[in-house]
C-alpha cells in the first residue's frame, strides 16, 4: 500500500509523510524508537523501521532487548559502535518524548494512527481509505 501512495501522491507533491515515535507500550518500545533514532542518524530510518516491524514481539518480553536491537543494526549495515553509543548514551530521548507527548495531545491512544489534514485513520485501513482522505484534502487545498 505504502509504495502506491509515494509514487501516487507524495512524489508529485500532493502528501508529505511524517514519521512520529509513539512509545506507548513501555521501556521496549522507548528502546526501539532510539534505536530507530540513532539508524536515522546514520541514514537509515526507514532500513531499520522495517527491521523493527518485521522482528517485533509482543509487549515487554525481550524482542526489542538491547542485543536485538544491536543486532537488527548490523541487519540494516549500520556503524555498530556509532549506533551502540546513541543507543546507551540515549541521545534521542527528548526527540522520542516529545513527539510521545504531542501525540497524547492530539488524543492518540496507540499505533498506526495517521493523519490526513485534520481527518485521524486509526489502525491500517485499506488503500482506498487513504485515497479518498488524500482526495479530499487536496480538494480542501484547492479551495473546492
Amino acid at each position: 500500500m505504502e509504495p502506491k501512495l509515494i509514487k501516487e501522491y507524495v512524489e508529485e507533491g500532493t502528501l508529505r509523510i511524517e514519521w512520529r515515535d509513539f512509545p506507548y507500550q513501555g521501556r521496549e518500545s522507548v528502546s526501539a524508537a532510539l534505536a530507530a533514532r540513532a539508524a536515522q542518524a546514520q541514514g537509515k530510518f526507514w532500513e531499520y523501521h522495517d527491521l523493527l516491524y518485521a522482528n517485533q514481539s509482543s509487549g515487554n518480553t525481550g524482542g526489542y532487548s538491547e542485543e536485538n536491537l544491536v543486532a537488527l543494526a548490523k541487519k540494516a549495515g549500520l556503524d555498530r559502535r556509532r549506533f551502540e553509543e546513541d543507543l546507551k548514551s540515549a541521545r534521542y530521548n527528548g526527540v522520542v518524548q516529545a513527539d510521545f507527548r504531542e501525540g497524547q495531545r492530539l488524543g492518540i491512544s496507540g499505533t498506526p494512527t495517521f493523519i490526513i489534514n485534520d481527518q485521524v485513520l486509526v489502525g491500517l485501513q485499506p488503500l482506498q481509505v487513504f485515497e479518498q482522505a488524500i482526495e479530499e484534502a487536496r480538494r480542501e487545498a484547492e479551495g473546492g
